[in-house]
């Protein structure tokens, strides 16, 4: 969720059009491994956004015709929106989608265009260079990298939460706990002390 996660969940935040979720609430369904990984190897989660979006992250494929298909092609890693027209997958290399119409119609004048990049390698090194922001700005990776952290710690503790997207911390009911997994103490000298 912490790795491959924050891409999938990137593209999400994308077609959903906002900083963050206002909500998280996870259920595990293969608990972890005593004495072994700390991560439950399937879960499901379910993302509440301010818009009313909800996202559902999930490690298992359900027996849907759209399941199917993914379990036919070995296809995991993804996301899909669903609309009332249908749906559409993507992933970081393939775009389908419930019906071709969905794929080839062409956008309206006004829709919203991401910059593409082909080679992020190339995109960060002219950064560094140019002192531009990268095709993906640090803030919106940061975002995206919450989004894993928040159903890592619903999974642990099996509450649902409220989040604040703009403070970054949890807030109503099981909150103050929560927090305290946002960071973690940090050890002498490798901690912000030199910042004055």
């Amino acid at each position: 969720m912490t790795d491959w996660g924050a891409h999938h969940n990137d593209i999400a935040r994308w077609g959903i059009g906002q900083g963050g979720p206002i909500g998280v609430e996870a259920t595990v369904i293969t608990p972890p491994i005593p004495g072994g990984y700390t991560t439950p190897s399937e879960y499901s989660a379910t993302l509440t956004w301010a818009n009313g979006i909800r996202q559902v992250v999930r490690t298992t494929l359900d027996d849907s015709p759209f399941g199917q298909v993914l379990k036919e092609n070995g296809q995991r890693n993804g996301v899909k929106f669903t609309g009332t027209d249908g749906w559409i997958w993507v992933n970081r290399g393939e775009l389908t989608a419930s019906k071709d119409d969905i794929l080839t119609t062409p956008l309206p004048d006004n829709a919203i265009h991401l910059e593409v990049s082909r080679n992020h390698m190339r995109n960060f090194f002219d950064c560094v260079s140019s002192r531009k922001d990268p095709i993906s700005k640090v803030e919106d990776g940061h975002r995206s990298a919450i989004i894993g952290h928040l159903i890592i710690i619903a999974l642990r503790s099996g509450h649902k939460y409220k989040w604040n997207p703009k403070k970054e911390v949890f807030t109503g009911s099981g909150a103050k706990e929560a927090n305290t997994h946002l960071a973690r103490e940090m050890r002498k000298p490798y901690d912000y002390s030199f910042v004055g």
